[in-house]
């Protein structure tokens, strides 16, 4: 940049601040929050291209949209996405960003937080409703993620969309910390949830397994 290291040092302050850049106390590296700016982030980890391979396979085994995102805030955020060629193809893409709590990827990456988390995320929580089939009982949402780790996946049926069914596993690191989901999606009714956890969901499995190897 031809600037002062003194200067660069206090832009980049700011950039953590501001939620774009994080440090650990000697080098700083960008944050989720840039892909609101540009693809930055896209660039710098190496999670969407070690996945895109993986997506484009299972998307083509389901025949319907899959993804992967990470939690951002109280935020999903989708990373990297794959969907079959159709006339028409309905799919959030890569950079949208939707409501934890109603959205199956959020309650698979909530339910991989520590209680303490869990406790301050639900402490500001104020759900909306966007269907009829919106859950926005905090007990009852708490309940729904809790089991999350029982079950292996999380569903969410209807809850921001109706007739938009996703189902989502969880992406875990080497010390099985839970960094990122997996998704499928279906729209317009075209699949049940019934069907998603016995057609979809063993593949989605195996595409986690392969995918942490990666």
């Amino acid at each position: 940049t031809g600037l002062a290291r003194a200067t660069v040092r206090r832009s980049l302050i700011t950039l953590e601040s501001l939620g774009y850049a994080e440090s650990d106390g000697r080098n700083f590296s960008l944050t989720p929050r840039v892909m609101a700016l540009g693809h930055s982030y896209l660039s710098s980890t190496p999670l969407p291209r070690a996945a895109q391979p993986f997506l484009e396979r299972l998307s083509y085994l389901l025949q319907d949209a899959c993804s992967v995102s990470i939690l951002d805030d109280d935020e999903i955020l989708i990373v990297a996405r794959s969907a079959p060629k159709r006339v028409i193809t309905i799919a959030n893409s890569v950079g949208t960003r939707l409501p934890a709590y109603c959205s199956s990827s959020g309650r698979a990456l909530l339910a991989g937080q520590s209680e303490d988390m869990l406790d301050a995320y639900f402490s500001r929580l104020v759900p909306h409703r966007f269907t009829a089939h919106t859950i926005v009982d905090p007990a009852e949402l708490r309940r729904v993620i809790q089991e999350t780790p029982t079950l292996g996946y999380a569903l969410s049926d209807g809850e921001i969309e109706e007739g938009v069914c996703s189902i989502s596993v969880p992406l875990t690191n080497a010390y099985g910390g839970t960094v990122a989901t997996l998704n499928a999606i279906s729209y317009g009714g075209r699949v049940t949830r019934a069907e998603m956890i016995e057609r979809f969901l063993p593949h989605m499995r195996i595409a986690a397994k392969d995918l942490r190897s990666a």
